[in-house]
């Protein structure tokens, strides 16, 4: 239909050896007279392309003519600079046709056949009729040259089949009219990652009329009629109502199983031209995404109008694209009503080991059931709740295994606890003021972890949750906490006081622990609730049924107590650096058989640790400050460099309950403390 030229660049007419003069971009004239055979040519003018806008050209096998038109898009890449313009197959094509007026057609049908207008040609496929037409262009001396070329070319992604595209009548959304209204609806929507609000921005400010038929076998129709007399589109309040009530009663699927005769209401005439028979109904089909996107309508506004707009839409980062937009577009379109969704939580996409997208040509897809089977429920959901999945998610069984790590310190840790627990009664916790000050120190750090968890709940932040309670099981609980009150906890009173504080500390990390855990962790952390005392007013059937924990901040230490004990946690980790060069000089086996002696000029540590018990801190029989003695192991730390520590074996005989040294055994050969508490057990009995 057309010759397109790029309006400023320099073409040239050029006069060959065999007499003809031919035009062509100055800029690739010396390949294309290369490519034609021609040695020898001319320069008789040159112009700028607009120099040309608007002159005909006899067509080469058809009898018309094809206008010389401008456009900026010609590149001086390839070709001759005179590039082949088709309205009807491609976007760019069709739109400087239709600025120059000119009229669209499409001689293609929908069985990918020429039409009657292609002449001679008419039935065959573009396919066919491609080397006829290189063939008749050489019979009849109108073809310059040709050669074969590998570019890149458009495929089916189902059937891998070179298609073509076509201009065809469509249904359109006209977004234009409603565009800042969307764009002001974004704004009172809470969008994770936060950028995915300018990302929606831009795409609606940027989007054109919204094309939403479909031309499919099936799907979801379009509710129109055709005239057969005018060819007018029909589409009224009552063609609506009565489509819309024989989709209630029947499914849409009446569409396509009755003829239009039997879809119209009675007594419908048309509209534009009064006629009162004779009408066809719409082949196509709506786009999935008009179907999807009006959901929010089905769902809730609908049936449930006071849960509408949806607290949350979660779907992958293309579907800003896709569902959000059209979700946010019907809703401002057709309701005007603001945003269908309060806060929109976009994710990345699963991927392998290695970071390649999962394919089955690849061969490298995780089956979930099969990671089920062999890591377990728990675990996948914790490699869902343990990754950042705002950017893609690698998933490997490495992976899993390092998981199963985690996993098993969590549940590791549980398992103490609930070891500790057999006839705790948490309807009588031991009160703040009566608690060992380690056990609210702990307390005070499960705080602070249930104000990060719920933070990052609220944020959408799983893999937050999934790390931070990793590290307090790791660092707070196994490498310090329960390792001090094994002691206490097998040896005290069993309900003394000292043993019952840090039982209700246990009880407290538990019961938070399994509660925080278990929107991730849900069986895993049902099977703890399930194993656990409970106070009154738990509901015992699945932990997911009670509410998460808000805070024990009743239990929590001051600043000033928290800032001694981060001292005293430098200290104990000086103290095990230098009873692991105790242990590997055959000085001393467990740290049980050890007396450390601490010396030190620092007033300030001193006064940290003077009311707390070092020696049950360190896990040590004893811990006094004082100068090592003669023959003493010693060293530094790296946290408190003017310390001296001293290691000797530990003073006095080993108490065969406890294992701690004693200077002062009973006949039986136990320390006073289990003395004390053996005696009252046998009391007891």
């Amino acid at each position: 239909m057309a010759i397109c030229l790029h309006p400023r660049d320099t073409y040239v007419l050029v006069k060959a050896e065999n007499g003809e003069t031919y035009i062509m971009a100055e800029a690739l004239m010396d390949k294309v007279m290369h490519i034609g055979g021609f040695e020898h040519y001319e320069v008789l003018a040159s112009y700028p392309g607009a120099f040309f806008e608007n002159m005909l050209a006899q067509h080469p096998f058809l009898p018309k003519t094809s206008r010389l038109v401008n456009a900026e898009y010609v590149t001086m890449d390839s070709g001759t600079g005179c590039v082949h313009t088709a309205p009807g197959f491609g976007a760019d094509d069709y739109q400087t046709c239709m600025r120059y007026g000119m009229d669209l057609v499409v001689p293609v049908n929908d069985q990918g056949r020429h039409t009657d207008y292609a002449g001679k040609y008419a039935g065959m496929t573009t396919t066919e009729s491609n080397p006829v037409i290189l063939q008749d262009m050489k019979d009849a001396g109108v073809l310059f040259a040709s050669e074969e070329i590998v570019h890149s070319y458009p495929h089916c992604w189902r059937c891998k089949n070179p298609i073509i595209f076509r201009a065809t009548p469509q249904w359109f959304c006209s977004v234009e009219s409603f565009k800042d209204k969307a764009i002001k609806a974004i704004e009172n929507v809470r969008w994770l990652p936060s950028w995915g609000g300018d990302r929606m921005v831009s795409m609606i400010r940027e989007r054109n009329d919204w094309c939403i038929s479909r031309q499919r076998r099936w799907g979801l129709p379009i509710p129109v009629f055709y005239c057969k007399h005018c060819g007018k589109p029909v589409c009224t309040p009552e063609t609506i109502a009565h489509i819309s009530k024989l989709f209630d009663e029947h499914g849409s699927n009446i569409w396509f199983e009755k003829d239009a005769a039997d879809l119209i209401p009675n007594g419908l005439t048309c509209p534009h031209c009064g006629k009162a028979e004779g009408f066809e109904k719409e082949t196509d089909t709506l786009d999935g995404w008009f179907d999807s996107g009006s959901t929010h309508y089905a769902a809730l506004k609908h049936r449930t109008p006071e849960l509408w707009p949806a607290d949350v839409y979660l779907e992958g980062a293309d579907q800003y694209r896709g569902w959000f937009q059209s979700s946010l577009l019907t809703s401002v379109g057709a309701l005007d009503a603001g945003a269908p969704f309060k806060q929109v939580l976009t994710h990345g996409w699963t991927v392998d080991g290695q970071g390649r997208a999962m394919h089955k040509s690849l061969g490298n897809g995780m089956d979930p059931n099969e990671l089920i089977k062999e890591y377990g429920a728990d675990i996948v959901r914790l490699w869902s709740g343990s990754a950042d999945y705002h950017v893609d998610m690698r998933c490997s069984k490495e992976i899993f295994k390092q998981l199963s790590q985690n996993y098993l310190k969590f549940r590791n840790t549980a398992r103490y606890c609930l070891g500790n627990l057999n006839g705790f009664d948490p309807d009588h916790l031991v009160a703040p003021e009566d608690m060992e000050e380690l056990d609210r120190w702990v307390l005070t750090r499960l705080n602070d972890l249930i104000a990060q968890c719920r933070k990052a709940y609220e944020n959408y932040e799983f893999h937050v949750v999934s790390h931070a309670i990793n590290d307090f099981c790791v660092v707070e609980l196994s490498s310090f906490y329960l390792d001090i009150i094994k002691d206490r906890l097998y040896c005290e009173e069993q309900n003394g006081l000292r043993r019952r504080s840090a039982q209700t500390a246990l009880y407290r990390i538990v019961d938070a622990l399994a509660k925080l855990f278990a929107p991730i962790l849900a069986f895993t952390c049902d099977e703890i609730w399930q194993a656990m005392p409970h106070a009154a007013g738990d509901d015992t059937r699945n932990i997911l049924l009670n509410q998460m924990p808000t805070d024990c901040a009743e239990y929590a230490l001051d600043a000033d107590a928290m800032a001694k004990w981060a001292t005293v946690m430098k200290l104990r980790a000086d103290v095990n650096g230098v009873l692991e060069l105790a242990r590997n000089e055959k000085r001393i086996g467990k740290a049980l058989e050890a007396h450390v002696s601490l010396s030190t000029e620092d007033a300030a540590l001193r006064e940290a640790c003077k009311d707390v018990n070092l020696a049950e801190v360190c896990i040590v029989s004893s811990c006094d400050w004082e100068a090592p003695e003669a023959g003493a192991l010693t060293g530094t730390g790296a946290n408190f460099p003017g310390l001296t520590i001293g290691v000797t074996e530990a003073r006095g005989e080993k108490c065969p309950r406890c294992w701690m040294h004693t200077t002062s055994p009973d006949a039986n050969g136990l320390c006073p403390r289990c003395s004390r508490v053996v005696a009252k057990l046998d009391v007891e009995i």
